[in-house]
C-alpha cells in the first residue's frame, strides 16, 4: 500500500484550514486518515504551521511520500533536512506583537467639554425657517 503525506482541507469557504495526514494514497483529499501529525493555517499572519516531528520522522522512514505543499512545509520547519541530513534552515518568523499606542493624556491632550452641539438639528432649521416666512407675510 503507498503511503502519501498530505493535507486534509476543513473550514469554511474562505478561510481553509489544514490537518497534515498520513493516508492511503487511493484515498480522497477529505477522506480517511490513518494518522494526524500536523496542522497548517495559512490565513494567519504569519502562517501558523505545527508539525509533530518524531512522528514525521517515523512516516518518512517507512517510505511515505509527502506530496508537493506538505513537502514545502517539512522544508520550512526542518524536518525535511533532519530526514535528509541536511543543515537545518534559518528558524521561523514569530508574530510581532503590537506596539503600544500612547494614551490621549500622554501626548498632552486636555479635552475640555463644551457641553454643546456644535451642528444645529435639521428640525431647529425648519423651524427657524418657517418662523421667518410667517413673520415676512405678516409684515
Amino acid at each position: 500500500m503507498a503511503v502519501k503525506i498530505k493535507l486534509k482541507r476543513l473550514g469554511k469557504i474562505r478561510s481553509p484550514h489544514y490537518r497534515i495526514v498520513v493516508a492511503d494514497s487511493r484515498t480522497r483529499r477529505d477522506g480517511r486518515a490513518i494518522e494526524e501529525i500536523g496542522k497548517y493555517h495559512p490565513t494567519y499572519n504569519p502562517s501558523v504551521m505545527e508539525v509533530d516531528s518524531e512522528r514525521v520522522a517515523y512516516w518518512l522512514s517507512v517510505g511515505a511520500q509527502p506530496t508537493e505543499p506538505v513537502l514545502a512545509i517539512l522544508k520550512k520547519t526542518g524536518d525535511w533536512q533532519k530526514f535528509k541530513g541536511e543543515p537545518a534552515p534559518a528558524p521561523l518568523l514569530e508574530p510581532a506583537g503590537k506596539p503600544e499606542r500612547p494614551s490621549f493624556e500622554a501626548l498632552g491632550g486636555e479635552d475640555e467639554g463644551k457641553g454643546e452641539a456644535i451642528t444645529q438639528k435639521k428640525k431647529a432649521e425648519k423651524k427657524d425657517e418657517a418662523a421667518a416666512e410667517s413673520a415676512s407675510t405678516e409684515a
